[in-house]
């Protein structure tokens, strides 16, 4: 399996932090954001290469930062040089795909959130169910459903319906940035977006691909911090305590 890492953007509402250095690599506790995600995933032993894709302006850092790691980390400058000329986390994913030829099973994750809980867990649900597959959690804000992705699913966890940014979210079911896809799966992902699904938010391509095949959303088993701005950012230094779960 490969787990892609999205950590294209440029995070400008962390400002002054990120104007010249990437918001994954920002320190949370004892490691930096990604150190704890893929320190995590690698315990699983099922990832055998990490991809970091990144803009052009943040690449040399995740190089750098690469070097210090024992996984094998591959980093993948997609181009761009300004927020406005992003290509959005859809077209990041399968510009690695054609410029590593990748052919397999993948995890794809956003490179700037932290967990209280294994992502082991979600993988090795993945396993069970032999879908592409994504994670839901009850969000009871009406407000911020307007900005996520939103699920409505089955007795059994299957997708009916996804959303994203959507002015009439049909149910409280929100759905953070990690996703499984299966290898045939993962093959559609140019087929979606010549077909025309939504390319900045990543859950545009689940959005879709839960119309031509079954798709499955686990139930978080814990916590996600979201670290959007400053603010956010110093609330999650002091709240933080790590994997516990």
């Amino acid at each position: 399996m490969k787990c892609l890492i999205l950590a294209a953007g440029y995070a400008t509402r962390l400002y002054p932090l990120t104007e010249n250095f990437p918001k994954p690599l920002l320190t949370v506790g004892e490691k930096t954001i990604l150190d704890w995600l893929i320190d995590d995933i690698d315990g699983a032993d099922a990832v055998d290469e990490f991809v970091v894709i990144s803009n052009h302006k943040y690449a040399p850092h995740f190089e750098e930062w690469a070097k210090t790691k024992s996984q094998k980390i591959t980093v993948v400058d997609d181009g761009t040089s300004t927020n406005e000329t992003r290509l959005g986390a859809v077209r990041d994913i399968q510009f690695a795909k054609e410029s590593l030829k990748l052919d397999d099973d993948m995890l794809v994750i956003a490179g700037d959130n932290v967990l209280d809980f294994s992502l082991t867990r979600f993988m090795t649900y993945a396993k069970e169910k032999s879908t592409s597959c994504i994670m839901r959690y009850y969000e009871p804000s009406e407000q911020k459903l307007l900005k996520c992705g939103v699920v409505t699913v089955d007795e059994s966890d299957r997708i009916l319906k996804m959303t994203e940014k959507s002015s009439t979210p049909a149910t409280h079911w929100c759905c953070p940035p990690f996703y499984y896809y299966t290898r045939e799966d993962a093959r559609l992902i140019e087929k979606g977006i010549v077909a025309g699904c939504g390319v900045d938010a990543p859950g545009s391509y689940i959005a879709w691909l839960c119309t031509q095949t079954t798709v499955h959303a686990m139930e978080m088993p814990g916590k996600r911090y979201d670290i959007g701005n400053l603010e956010s950012y110093e609330q999650v230094k002091r709240e933080y305590k790590g994997i516990t779960k």
